[in-house]
């Protein structure tokens, strides 16, 4: 084991007295997704016995155990944990690397993947992606919009270069940098015509009462309307659809009682004043704030750097607004 002469740690440079090849990589990669020996080694087309060896010299090398084995297979343990997660995330980086080499020789811009919740996707990513196609017409760009307990594993792992949206509770906010953008407002929406706008202030105790289609449970914004609830005494709804699409929420209001929620930025975007209504509530819901998230320790590509300059000129020019 490559360690200090003191305290057993591995050094700066394990990796080089390891001599951790790809292959391991893909090794730990593919166990984690099979759990299985025979089936990982058939995955990366070796037999059984050279992958048996490939883990069994890394194990050695860095003199810890990675893998229970059981009867049906093998699982990581905790320092296997580590390892996939870290495999995982270079072997991203090295097909990220052949994307861009590819590009550029094709004279493109390379590639961007950004993670977003609802709110910028609707607000600030189509304006600062309308300008950064000005600077780089060959940028391919691909954008999945989620909820942050799903993106910032997913920019950990390399799966994404730029996230905007919030730094869930139990990760390390040393690793980012987080650039605040601002709040959410809340909107509960119903359909035109639904019983309650024949009233100019409805109450939340009639609200719940109604079929609802909310975010799943542990979601922010489901969260926060669970406490606009609780900080009336009022229990849940008892009739709710659990889903994190918004256009399957506004289908469900669109065609009966139920009511949802969204932010106002979408409901603008989406809600056409002829079909739906905007409901009042007691005091303004906001959501905690979300902002420009990258990683501290990740150098930016030439077209993830370009994308995330005009972002911060968008968010720049609202904030002067």
């Amino acid at each position: 084991m490559t360690s200090s002469p003191h305290d057993g740690r591995l050094a700066p440079d394990w990796f080089l007295d390891v001599r951790l090849k790809c292959r391991h990589l893909q090794l730990l990669a593919a166990l984690d997704e099979h759990r299985n020996l025979h089936r990982a080694a058939a995955s990366l087309a070796i037999s059984q016995p050279a992958a048996s060896k490939l883990l069994a010299e890394l194990e050695a090398r860095l003199d810890v155990r990675l893998f229970d084995r059981h009867a049906r297979g093998l699982d990581p343990n905790w320092y296997g944990e580590v390892m996939v997660r870290r495999a995982r995330s270079m072997l991203s980086e090295l097909q990220q690397t052949g994307d861009e080499l590819n590009a550029l020789r094709a004279g493109n811009a390379g590639r961007v993947s950004v993670g977003t919740v609802m709110d910028p996707a609707v607000t600030l990513l189509s304006q600062a992606l309308e300008a950064t196609r000005g600077d780089l017409p060959g940028l391919k760009v691909n954008v999945d919009v989620d909820v942050s307990q799903r993106l910032i594993p997913r920019l950990l792992e390399g799966d994404l270069d730029i996230a905007l949206c919030r730094i869930p509770a139990g990760f390390d906010h040393g690793q980012f940098v987080f650039e605040e953008i601002g709040e959410e407002v809340i909107s509960l929406i119903c359909r035109h015509g639904h019983p309650l706008t024949a009233r100019a202030t409805p109450e939340l105790v009639e609200m719940v009462d109604y079929p609802w289609s909310l975010q799943p449970p542990g979601a922010l914004m489901r969260q926060r309307f669970d406490y606009l609830l609780s900080y009336h005494g009022l229990a849940p709804p008892t009739q709710v659809v659990d889903t994190p699409d918004i256009l399957v929420s506004l289908a469900l209001v669109a065609a009966s009682d139920t009511l949802t929620v969204t932010t106002r930025e979408v409901a603008e975007l989406l809600c056409d004043p002829q079909r739906f209504c905007l409901l009042p509530t007691p005091q303004p819901v906001n959501v905690q704030p979300y902002g420009l998230v990258t990683l501290r320790a990740k150098r930016l590509s030439p077209g993830a750097a370009a994308l995330t300059t005009q972002l911060r000129e968008v968010i720049r020019r609202r904030e002067s607004r």
